[in-house]
């Protein structure tokens, strides 16, 4: 595709530290340095800046900003009572006096009309989306109270503002001791307490860039002047790349947005989500896309191509998959936070102050320990996390009901009161406790002990209880405020773990039991992605071998034996507490303008407000089967949807038994989900990507928020049905939804967010626009709340190598694990030719001349070693790397061919995750607040892994 799109005329560009099969067909190569790629783009913006919003006004791009981002809303400026002011909040209705009545005006904003320079609320909001009043929340530049057109100002300069000096960071150097202050366009606004001074997002991005309109203040002299941050010249230090690189592909990539209107596009691996700073750097990118007007534009906008790891038809496939057409609501969880907590790696992790500069470190989020802030985060109901207290859920309701509680609520109210006086805790705050720990591991499509474990030999250690390479020290104790530290650790959490899969790889080695399961070609199955826009049938050409099956029938025999079990063991039904977070989607996307957390007084606890939802669930397990191989009523009775947009199906469902087969019990009829295929076809028949009756009644349900008649989208395809037979006979590309933002109608490519530009449906964010600025108490504190740039972590900070020790015969790499060069995980490469074509082993990529300096050639034995693991493999020694860094493609097994590792005492060496250690950023942890509100697979800190070190060094002869 990538060279088709060059025969057509589209030029590429690479940015890549190695000289990539990619780098290879690209009209330019950037050899950018490793986990520096914000620096470049934040110069790219500053050119983009002063070339076409200051030099001279792009039409497109200013319409753009006015139309599709935050770019005019209002901001307040506070008061430091040192001279000088920091960008703060929105401006909200709740400040102002005739506003402040309004229905969530917390949660409304502002932006100056440039025709009568007065303050204008514009429709489209996240209060405007969840307030009672409907046909409101749409991207119209109105008046949300009169109606009345809104011109949006973007910048108060020369609309009888005055300058005002704002201080901003600079962390070029990982610190907070560099604070730039430039003069920014501000004008007094009369609020509720008195006057404020206010600017716009744009006034403050162009003083972020270091784009002067003609202010006081620190600003560069020229693109030349490496001494401010943002020049193309200053990005050297931090890229390796020319600063001239810089200004020539900014001012390419701004004439051809210009006058393609925003046909130009970043497509983007996984590689980034891998840093610690990852976001920094893909909002320095995305914010190059939003100031040329190309997200939302065919030909343009940002594509993340990582993995399968979304699907197209949730809105039917959720409610199967979680369990909630029977009951409610599941119990899900980011898993970077899970094993972060579990497999114990925040006891090796230091204060992240160390890796992270910050703002303002006063702040409760912008200082202290990983580990406390996750506990805050679950008290604060911003992430889920399992086990919940730190005693069972039926022990907990056991309780309530001793202690006089005879309904729901009051056993929630009995809940709510043991947890504010401290009698019972969330797990998180006590997750050593063996009450508290997870017990049964079902390991299903994935490798979890391996590939996936960031912190492998952690997973070893405190998981299994098992033999480990790890030596790292534990290091938390004196910084843990919030969490009960253990002394005298017991490892081995897990009693129970059982692994579906149909390789013998490294979670299955470890497993206590291994259930085979049928590859791709011996189950019928589904197989969607947010990268193409087909549905594709994975088909039973053979049947499965010997004694394995299709994972759904294991998981229904599961079932089937525990239905068995429980009516001799639970024979009674149970109730459950279930905590689920603030969801994104929800009125709780509204629920906390401010972080107080009840643990501490500062509030009270509110489910739903301040705290988890807390829902009472009944258990019946001896009713397990039978709710497997059905299709529940709550999937009739209350409708199905997704980004809190949902539909009913009552009359679809009653049709859909009437031609498929039925599951009979309790006196009641269901669809059945026995077979796999029956599976599959229930969830064609109502979700809206492929049923066009489905789609019509999503678009019809989004009209009642927008005020925007949108069915017209789907009317075409009204009649439009997919079975699983259809697919199998023809490919079918998918509807167009509400729940996916490209149109794919008549043939149209996929592009995102092309219906909120051209159906003027807001992005579910605070303004409901696209977003520069970031206003929540902890961004600004972290000193996120503008675009920025902070480095990579380096070696004294990640403190990986605290204990190993480096010689003259090693060298110390920043080590890296892209995806297969010739493989993806194990698909494609574990073959005989392609296991031949690498030796037979995952090898080592290092740089000749970083290979010279130990002595190490091609297809030497190498061992490399960290504080937390070794890997002993071969050398793949080739100019292609550059200095200073390392690779093990991903993913590799510790199944055969693993020597033993001199350097940990000749015990066997590990795989490539053997040498991380999982990090989470805190930021990323953040609830209840717009966007910034937890949804499965959506939102929570990432397992970064990027920021490590290690030392290699030549093995002679290795030892078996």
């Amino acid at each position: 595709f990538l060279v088709e799109a060059r025969h057509n005329g589209a030029k590429v560009v690479v940015f890549s530290p190695d000289f990539s099969q990619t780098s290879k067909i690209a009209d330019e190569w950037i050899p950018i340095h490793q986990g520096q790629d914000g620096a470049f783009w934040m110069a790219v913006n500053h050119v983009i800046l002063k070339e076409c919003f200051v030099d001279r006004n792009v039409a497109y791009f200013t319409d753009y900003l006015k139309k599709y981002t935050d770019a005019p809303f209002v901001v307040c400026l506070d008061d430091t009572g040192k001279g000088v002011f920091r960008a703060g909040a929105y401006l909200r209705a709740s400040q102002i006096p005739g506003a402040k009545d309004e229905e969530l005006a917390e949660w409304k904003l502002f932006m100056f009309d440039e025709t009568t320079s007065e303050l204008r609320m514009p429709k489209g909001t996240v209060g405007h989306r969840w307030q009672q009043e409907k046909g409101h929340w749409n991207l119209k530049l109105e008046d949300d109270k009169s109606g009345s057109p809104i011109n949006p100002l973007l910048s108060l300069n020369g609309h009888g503002a005055e300058n005002v000096k704002v201080e901003f960071w600079d962390f070029s150097q990982s610190t907070n001791d560099k604070p730039v202050r430039r003069s920014v366009p501000a004008r007094r606004v009369e609020t509720i307490d008195g006057p404020v001074w206010v600017t716009t997002a744009f006034d403050l991005m162009l003083a972020q860039h270091g784009v002067s309109s003609g202010q006081p203040g620190e600003w560069p002299s020229s693109y030349e002047d490496d001494t401010q941050p943002y020049t193309p010249a200053w990005q050297e230090q931090f890229t390796g790349i020319n600063g001239s690189v810089v200004v020539n592909f900014a001012r390419q990539w701004a004439q051809t947005a210009e006058r393609t209107h925003g046909k130009c596009m970043i497509i983007i691996g996984a590689g980034v989500n891998h840093w610690y700073h990852n976001n920094l750097i893909y909002r320095a990118c995305i914010t190059t896309l939003m100031l040329t007007g190309c997200v939302g534009r065919n030909g343009g906008g940002w594509n993340h191509y990582v993995g399968q790891e979304k699907l197209a038809p949730q809105a039917s496939w959720g409610p199967i998959a979680f369990g909630a057409d029977w009951a409610g609501p599941p119990r899900l969880q980011n898993s970077p936070s899970f094993h972060y907590v579990h497999s114990d790696q925040w006891r090796y992790d230091m204060p992240f102050n160390e890796i992270c500069a910050v703002g303002d470190e006063t702040h409760r989020m912008a200082s202290g320990h990983t580990i406390d802030k996750q506990a805050l985060a679950v008290r604060c109901g911003w992430l889920p996390f399992f086990p919940q207290f730190t005693q069972s859920n039926f022990e907990v309701v056991r309780e309530a009901e001793a202690a006089g509680a005879t309904t729901n609520e009051s056993i929630i109210q009995r809940v709510i009161q043991r947890l504010k006086d401290r009698s019972l805790k969330f797990a998180s705050e006590d997750p050593d406790a063996p009450e508290c720990w997870p017990r049964v591991w079902y390991i299903w499509r994935g490798n979890a002990l391996q590939a996936s474990a960031k912190g492998h030999e952690y997973f070893l250690k405190h998981y299994l209880g098992t033999h480990h390479a790890s030596i790292a020290n534990e290091v938390a104790q004196e910084h843990v405020k919030e969490v009960a530290w253990h002394e005298k650790l017991d490892l081995g959490k897990m009693d129970l773990v059982v692994d579906l899969n149909f390789r013998m790889d490294t979670s299955a080695l470890y497993s206590d039991i291994v259930l085979p399961t049928a590859t791709f070609y011996e189950k019928d199955d589904l197989n969607t992605t947010d990268m193409h826009s087909f549905m594709h049938p994975l088909q039973a050409a053979v049947p499965p071998c010997w004694e394995s099956k299709s994972d759904w029938k294991i998981f229904r025999e599961i079932a089937q034996q525990t239905s068995e079990l429980a009516k001799r063991y639970l024979p009674k039904p149970l109730k459950d507490v279930v905590a689920s977070p603030l969801a994104h989607d929800t009125a709780a996307e509204v629920a906390q303008p401010t972080i107080k957390d009840w643990a501490h007084g500062e509030c009270e606890p509110i489910p739903g407000k301040t705290m988890p939802n807390l829902t009472i669930v009944e258990r019946d397990y001896t009713k397990v089967y039978e709710k497997y191989i059905s299709l529940g009523r709550n999937f009739r009775d209350k409708g199905i949807g997704m980004h809190g947009t949902n539909y009913m199906v009552d009359d679809l469902y009653d049709e859909f038994m009437k031609t498929h087969p039925v599951e009979e019990w309790g006196g009641a009829k269901y669809p059945s989900l026995f077979e796999d295929r029956s599976v599959c076809d229930a969830i064609l028949a109502f979700a809206a990507e492929t049923n066009g009756e489905c789609a019509f009644r999503a678009y019809a349900a989004e009209a009642i928020k927008t005020g925007i008649d949108h069915t017209h989208t789907a009317e075409p395809t009204r009649a439009v049905r997919m079975s699983f037979k259809d697919i199998c006979t023809e490919p079918r590309r998918l509807l167009t939804t509400p729940y996916w933002t490209g149109d794919v109608r008549n043939g149209r490519t996929y592009s995102a967010f092309c219906q909120n530009v051209e159906g003027l449906v807001p992005w579910r964010t605070m303004t409901g626009r696209q977003h520069f600025y970031l206003d929540h108490e902890a961004y600004r504190a972290f000193g996120e709340h503008l675009p920025t740039f902070k480095p990579r972590a380096d070696r004294r900070t990640t403190r990986d190598l605290e204990i190993t020790a480096s010689d003259h015969g090693s060298l110390v790499l920043n080590y890296l694990t892209p995806h297969g060069k010739w493989h993806i995980h194990s698909t494609y490469g574990d073959t005989l030719r392609m296991e031949t074509l690498s030796r037979g082993i995952e090898p080592f990529w290092m740089n000749d001349s970083d290979a010279g300096l130990l002595g190490i050639q091609d297809n030497d034995w190498v061992e490399i070693i960290n504080d937390h693991g070794v890997v002993v493999t071969r050398a793949c020694v080739s100019a292609r790397i550059p200095r200073g860094i390392c690779f093990i493609y991903h993913a590799t097994e510790r199944t055969i061919g693993v020597p033993k590792a001199p350097g940990r005492g000749n015990k066997r060496a590990g795989a490539h995750n053997s040498l991380t250690r999982a990090r989470l950023k805190p930021l990323f942890m953040i609830g209840g607040y717009a966007q910034f509100s937890y949804a499965f697979n959506y939102w929570g800190p990432t397992g970064v892994n990027r920021d490590t070190y290690v030392v290699v060094r030549k093995i002679v002869k290795p030892e078996w």
